[in-house]
């Protein structure tokens, strides 16, 4: 969930007491994991992969070139002039949030596998999972692991809609930045309680540990204009918090930051609030 405009940023400053939120990166990279999300029901079974027609294979696999290059205008070719999707993003606004983005995170590399699709009466409709990982040494040691799981509406070979199913990522800094296992569901039940664990895995020894947690609501304002947390010195090896679902529909980025003397963990999951939980969760 962060803000790809802020992360750099953020994360140089991170012995401060306040910290960038992570939230708002984390999701400008999910939604700009070029944009492999949208969301439809899919009408019948899903096909395969294998029987996937050429056009939508090439489709994605030039995002992705076009992507690895950091070619801005070769990228929004695959999007409609009035691409939408889920969280508010037009075509105008994920033009300038990936452009923000790679100026940050010059040298990002992605890779889209696809899942299954389907045709509807406009086109095609594609689940995928995109891989977005970056290092920059001259970063202090940034590293970057993002996962997007989405599906997406193609007319024309041009992406109209979107809507994320899933997506997490981590980001970390320093020369040993700490382990950290992440307990959390994709889906709540609406109402019901849940729990976020963010637990360091190696023994803490002397070291302090610093540390905060932060749940946002997802909105488009979150992806230029990020909130702040305060860091706290943790008592445990890790952040252990309990929340509750709202009584509607909604979606929330979860994030966490963990930091020792030696390095810097941060993760982002985006948390779905559901009347029912799907079936393979």
């Amino acid at each position: 969930m962060g803000n790809p405009v802020n992360c750099l940023q953020r994360l140089s400053e991170t012995l401060r007491a306040t910290v960038k939120s992570s939230s708002l990166n984390w999701s400008v990279f999910f939604f700009l994991t070029l944009g492999l999300t949208v969301g439809w029901s899919l009408k019948a079974q899903a096909e395969t992969p294998d029987t996937a027609p050429p056009e939508l294979k090439d489709a994605l696999t030039q995002i992705d070139a076009a992507a690895n290059s950091g070619n801005i205008e070769e990228v929004m070719q695959f999007y409609d002039a009035d691409f939408r999707n889920s969280d508010g993003l037009t075509y105008t606004s994920m033009q300038s949030a990936l452009t923000k983005l790679w100026q940050l995170y010059p040298q990002l590399s992605y890779r889209t596998e696809l899942q299954n699709w389907e045709r509807d009466s406009d086109g095609i409709v594609a689940e995928t999972v995109t891989y977005i990982t970056s290092s920059q040494t001259n970063a202090g040691e940034l590293k970057l692991e993002s996962i997007l799981r989405s599906r997406q509406h193609f007319e024309n070979q041009k992406i109209v809609e979107q809507e994320v199913l899933a997506e997490n990522s981590k980001l970390t800094s320093g020369v040993n930045p700490p382990t950290v296992e992440v307990n959390l569901p994709e889906q709540v039940r609406i109402g019901r309680q849940y729990n976020f664990d963010a637990i360091v895995q190696e023994p803490l020894g002397n070291q302090l540990l610093l540390g905060a947690a932060m749940e946002e609501a997802i909105d488009i304002e979150r992806y230029t204009n990020p909130t702040e947390f305060e860091l706290k010195l943790l008592p445990a090896g890790g952040i252990f918090k309990m929340g509750e679902a709202p009584l509607e529909e909604d979606q929330r980025w979860i994030s966490a930051i963990l930091i020792r003397g030696d390095g810097m963990t941060m993760i982002t999951q985006r948390l779905q609030f559901v009347k029912g939980l799907s079936a393979n969760k």
